[in-house]
C-alpha cells in the first residue's frame, strides 16, 4: 500500500528556516508530525532522513512521508462512480438510498465501504475522510481527502470559504418570492435524535435559494449553503412552508417522488495542494428531472 506524502522544494525566502517552522506554515499540526515521527512516517532532506529541528537550505528537496492510515470500515465491491481523483482528492457521485458512511444499524453498503474497495484495490493507504458529506436520500456531488492531513486543510478551507456547493431541488407549493434567503437557527429536536428544526437556541444557518420554473403545485429550485447544518435545506424549507417533495419527515408529500428531491448538483474547491479551483457538475437523476419535465 502506498503511503501518503507530500514534498517541496526549498525556496530563497526559507534559506536557513528550522524544518518545523516551514511545516507549521503549510498546516501541518504537531499532532500530525508527531503520528509521522512514531508511528510509521518519514521526514527527509535531500533523501536523507532529518528530525524537525533540521535547517533548511534554498533547493534542498523536503519530503513527508505520513504514516498508514488505520480503517474500521471494511472494503466492499459496491459501485463507485469516480468524478475525479488525483494522489490527494477523490470526487464521487453519490446515488440516493446509499448512506455516505456506516452506522451502527449498517455497517455495509455505504459510499465509504465502495470507496475503502476501490482504497484497496488502487492501493491508497488511507482510512475514509468524507469532506461534505450528504444525507442518505440525497443524490449528488461529494468530496473526498485522501489523507487526514489534507482532510484538515479542506477544514480551514471550508471555514475561509473555499468550498462551495449548489444544490437542485423540487419543492411543494407556490412561491412569491422568486428567490430570496433563509436565515434561521437550526437545532436538534427534542424528540428525536434524527429529526431537526429552526430554534432559537439553535446553531446560525443561512440558505439562498432561486426559483428555477414555478409549478402549478411545485417549484424547482437551486440552492446554496452559507453554511453546512444538519438537513440544512430540508429543515428552512419546510420552515418557510415550502417542504421537499418526497421528504415526509419535514412535512413533504410521497406521491410524486418517494425520497426528498434534494441533488447537489455542482461543487467547487479550492484544491489544497495544486493551489486552483477546480469545479465538477452532476445532472439531475432520473426520478427528479421526470418531475421537472412533466412539469414543462
Amino acid at each position: 500500500m502506498k503511503r501518503y506524502e507530500m514534498s517541496w522544494v526549498i525556496g530563497e525566502e526559507d534559506e536557513g528556516r528550522l524544518m518545523k517552522d516551514f511545516l507549521k506554515d503549510h498546516e501541518i499540526s504537531k499532532r500530525t508530525l508527531t503520528a509521522v515521527k512514531f508511528a510509521g512516517g518519514e521526514l527527509s532532506v535531500n533523501g536523507r532522513r532529518e528530525d524537525v529541528r533540521f535547517r533548511l537550505h534554498t533547493g534542498d528537496c523536503l519530503r513527508v512521508i505520513f504514516p498508514v492510515e488505520d480503517s474500521s470500515i471494511l472494503p466492499e465491491p459496491v459501485p463507485l462512480e469516480v468524478l475525479y481523483e488525483d494522489d490527494d482528492v477523490l470526487v464521487v457521485h453519490k446515488p440516493s438510498g446509499m448512506k455516505t458512511i456506516p452506522s451502527t444499524d449498517q455497517a455495509g453498503g455505504t459510499l465509504a465501504n465502495a470507496i475503502r474497495f476501490h482504497y484497496m484495490t488502487t492501493g491508497v493507504a488511507s482510512t475514509v475522510h468524507i469532506v461534505t458529506r450528504l444525507d442518505k436520500d440525497t443524490s449528488g456531488i461529494v468530496l473526498v481527502a485522501k489523507h487526514r492531513h489534507i482532510h484538515h486543510l479542506f477544514t480551514l478551507s471550508q471555514k475561509q470559504g473555499n468550498v462551495s456547493r449548489e444544490y437542485e431541488a423540487i419543492a411543494h407549493g407556490v412561491f412569491t418570492d422568486t428567490e430570496g434567503a433563509i436565515e434561521a437557527p437550526i437545532g436538534r429536536k427534542e424528540t428525536s435524535i434524527i429529526e431537526r428544526m429552526v430554534r432559537e437556541d439553535g446553531r446560525h444557518a443561512k440558505t439562498r435559494y432561486r426559483v428555477e420554473k414555478q409549478y402549478g403545485a411545485y417549484a424547482y429550485l437551486k440552492l446554496q449553503l452559507e453554511t453546512g447544518r444538519t438537513h440544512q435545506i430540508r429543515v428552512h424549507l419546510s420552515h418557510i412552508g415550502h417542504p421537499l417533495e418526497g421528504d415526509d419527515l419535514y412535512g413533504g408529500a410521497l406521491d410524486r417522488i418517494k425520497r426528498q428531491a434534494l441533488h447537489c448538483s455542482r461543487l467547487t474547491f479550492f484544491h489544497p495542494v495544486k493551489q486552483r479551483e477546480l469545479t465538477f457538475h452532476c445532472p439531475l437523476p432520473q426520478d427528479m428531472s421526470r418531475l421537472v419535465d412533466q412539469g414543462s
